[in-house]
Order: structure tokens, then C-alpha cells, then sequence
């Protein structure tokens, strides 16, 4: 009868209230299964490049990986058109100098994290925050351009091993600032006040509560901060000649690195350099992969145990 009356006067049923819930709930389903499928696609399109270059990396760079001379020989004697020699030297260097990146930026990162979360408070906070930020935006040609027209241009240095580490430095400090920093903020305050509570000292709160609760998340911004500079080629090409000889001294001479390893055998259509130059690149995703994987274990038993 309803319905007969809503017809004889014009308006338009009415309906039921479930069929309206029913209806909402659907289109919710729908929206729901095509964000999903938007999020796996945008997934997908990123992973494409990343396994794209894996692939074709590991290709053409494993036959001279499988040889224990290229983990164990330099280049020395080896021509460009000639096969055989290793990245042992390369491969030394690198981690020579992204060491001593490493022994100066970390300290001075994670010391300025701590002021800039525990203590920075004022102008002076501000200005070194927004140094950083800069720090963080600056190619590493300029840091390398940088340190070129302080090291050899104002203080008559070589262009030696020690000058590259100086410009990484200037590349890891933000990273590991940033991401030291977030860490300490999310360690929560009730800690501190428990430990002010107690008597205990601000400084010996930080050194023993702080910075082990957030030791996981700090490790892991030191290895992006350590994969970013060991890869960085522009440094080395400025400041620190190739040489196809070992040098661990980073205050004579030329010194081997895996990027200059890689840039010098680049664009040459003899399969000897092509070949070497695949290896080199797949060596240094190798060890970035290493470092990654140490630095999970690491901070994996660093966690502070509840």
C-alpha cells in the first residue's frame, strides 16, 4: 500500500535500509580491491629497474667472480686488451677509504644527533639543523670540488687517499645525522624521567638508556650513510688517481678503488674491460650486501633485551 500511495502522490519509495548498508558495503569492497591492486602495480613498476639491474649485473659480471684470482690479484702487468688480473687492490682500497669515512663521520654524526635532540634548543639548534638539511642536498662533485680547493688548493696537498675520505665525510654526516636523530626521538620519555628519577646524571641517561634503545635503528642509518659513500665515484676521480697497484697508504700515492676500477674500464668495446668492469660492479653490490647483512646481525643482538 505504501508503495502504491508513494507512486499516487509522485515521490519515489523509499528503500530499505539493509539493501542502502548492502550497497555501501560493496562499492567499500571494490574501492578497497582496486587501491590494492594500484599498490601492487605501483610495487611491480618500482621492482622492474631494481631486478632489471641485478640480472643483467650478475650476467655479465659473474664468470670473473668464480675465479679466486680476481679476489686475490691486483692489475699489475695486466693490458687493457688482456684477461686475468683481479679487484684485490680495488677492492682494499675501498674499504680503506670508506674506513676512515667511516671512524671520522660516525662520531661527529651521532654527537651532533644527540645535541640536536637532547640539548639543541635556541637559534643555534636551528642553524645547525638547517646546515644539515644543506649537507644532506649537496652532489658529491661539489663536496669533492670542495675539499680539492681546500686540501691542494689552500693547503698544498696531494691528491691522495685521505682527501676522498675527507669529502665522504661531508656526504655521511647527514645521513647518519638524520637518521640517528629520528631514532633517538622515538625512544620514549618515560625512560629518560625514570632514569632523571633515579638520580642518574642526563649524560650517563643518554650513554646507557638512549643510545642503546635506539642502537638497532642507528647501526642501520650507518649502513645507508656507508652504502651511499663506498659507491661514490666522484671523489676518487678529483682527489685520488686510479693506480692498478696495492696501496693502503692513504697519505702517498695513488690508491685503487672499485669505482675508479669501474670508470676506468667503462666505454671500451674490448671484452677484457667489459668483463672487468661487470665484475667490479658486481663486487661492490656484493659488499654493500655484506655490510647490510653484518650490520642486521649486529644490531640484532645490540637491542636492548626487555
Amino acid at each position: 500500500m505504501s508503495t502504491v500511495a508513494s507512486a499516487q502522490s509522485g515521490t519515489r519509495p523509499t528503500p530499505p535500509s539493509g539493501s542502502v548498508t548492502l550497497g555501501i558495503s560493496a562499492r567499500r569492497v571494490i574501492v578497497d580491491r582496486i587501491a590494492a591492486i594500484l599498490v601492487w602495480l605501483a610495487f611491480g613498476l618500482a621492482l622492474v629497474p631494481l631486478v632489471w639491474i641485478l640480472f643483467t649485473v650478475v650476467t655479465k659480471g659473474w664468470s670473473l667472480l668464480v675465479d679466486p684470482q680476481w679476489w686475490t690479484n691486483s692489475q699489475a702487468g695486466i693490458s687493457p686488451r688482456r684477461q686475468g688480473g683481479g679487484a684485490y687492490h680495488a677492492i682494499i682500497g675501498t674499504l680503506v677509504i670508506a674506513a676512515v669515512t667511516a671512524i671520522i663521520a660516525v662520531p661527529i654524526a651521532v654527537f651532533t644527533a644527540i645535541y640536536l635532540v637532547e640539548y639543541g634548543r635556541g637559534r643555534f639548534a636551528r642553524v645547525v639543523s638547517f646546515m644539515v638539511d644543506i649537507l644532506t642536498g649537496i652532489p658529491s662533485i661539489v663536496a669533492a670540488l670542495f675539499v680539492y680547493a681546500v686540501w691542494i688548493g689552500v693547503l698544498h696537498q696531494q691528491r691522495v687517499g685521505f682527501a676522498v675520505s675527507l669529502a665522504l665525510v661531508l656526504l655521511m654526516v647527514p645521513v647518519v645525522v638524520r637518521s640517528t636523530e629520528e631514532m633517538l626521538k622515538l625512544v620514549p620519555n618515560e625512560l629518560r624521567e625514570a632514569s632523571y628519577a633515579l638520580g642518574v646524571p642526563k649524560w650517563k641517561t643518554i650513554a646507557r638508556i638512549v643510545l642503546p634503545t635506539a642502537a638497532s635503528g642507528i647501526i642501520t642509518g650507518i649502513l645507508l650513510g656507508f652504502a651511499r659513500v663506498i659507491g661514490e665515484t666522484a671523489p676518487l676521480i678529483i682527489l685520488a688517481p686510479y693506480t692498478a697497484f696495492i696501496n693502503t697508504n692513504l697519505f702517498s700515492g695513488n690508491i685503487a678503488a672499485l669505482p675508479t676500477l669501474i670508470y676506468t674500464n667503462f666505454g671500451a668495446n674490448i671484452p677484457a674491460q667489459n668483463d672487468r668492469m661487470w665484475a667490479a660492479a658486481l663486487t661492490l653490490i656484493i659488499i654493500v650486501l655484506l655490510l647490510n647483512l653484518a650490520g642486521r646481525f649486529i644490531a640484532r643482538f645490540s637491542a636492548v633485551r626487555r
